[in-house]
């Protein structure tokens, strides 16, 4: 019987996390969830999916509660017609949980090294760079001065940080929170994915022989 694998994948901003994610996922026939899981959260409460992006991996609360029947598939999908951050951090949680029971996957933040921390098969990775290759990296994506991106990566690290912390009680990128972190800078993206795969490879005992051949369900 095959191994089922669940990568999480924590990531400083302009580290590459995300298409080292993609990498894996391709590695090990695995699905590959960041903002999917978004849709699948909505889907799952009802919910307009515009209520999960706005407070994605951003502690925070809304300042106001809101009547939401205009923005429900069907009634009934929570208590007094209110909802909270809380709330939905229940459902998205719920969402990554649901995925993870279907078959092999690599989840992109969202604290889901927390939410499945009760699944054997999981492996949590935490990918870091330099700040001036992330710097560099930002600069370009967004099309904006490098000491933008620098405001930028802080701004956004500093909300990603509090919402993995308020939710799992645990440090977001310290190394106690994670199986491995690895300095992508280091090795470069290729090089850093091929670490990686083989260190999950050592994890879950998969020959290398084996890469690329084992079943998802989605597939």
């Amino acid at each position: 019987m095959e191994n089922k694998i669940i990568i999480n994948i924590g990531r400083q901003i302009g580290s590459g996390g995300r298409i080292i994610a993609k990498k894996l996922a391709e590695e090990f026939n695995c699905t590959l969830y960041d903002r999917e899981i978004l849709n699948l959260a909505a889907k799952e409460s009802g919910f307009c999916e515009q209520f999960f992006e706005q407070n994605d991996e951003c502690k925070g609360f809304f300042k106001s509660l809101f009547n939401f029947r205009s923005h429900i598939v069907g009634e009934g999908n929570f208590y007094d017609n209110s909802f909270s951050q809380e709330g939905l951090y229940k459902f998205q949680s719920d969402a990554i949980r649901e995925a993870a029971k279907k078959g092999n996957c690599v989840f992109v933040g969202r604290t889901a090294d927390y939410v499945l921390r009760d699944f054997k098969e999981c492996v949590n990775i935490f990918i870091s760079a330099n700040i001036e290759q992330r710097i560099a990296c930002v600069s370009k994506r967004h099309d904006i001065s490098e000491e933008e991106a620098k405001k930028f990566i802080r701004t956004h690290e500093d909300a990603r940080a509090s919402y993995y912390n308020y939710y799992t009680g645990k440090k977001w990128g310290h190394s106690e929170s994670y199986d491995l972190c690895i300095n992508s800078s280091i090795l470069g993206i290729d090089e850093t994915t091929a670490f990686i795969a083989q260190f999950i490879r050592k994890r879950f005992n998969i020959p290398t022989e084996n890469t690329n051949k084992q079943k998802g369900v989605f597939e």
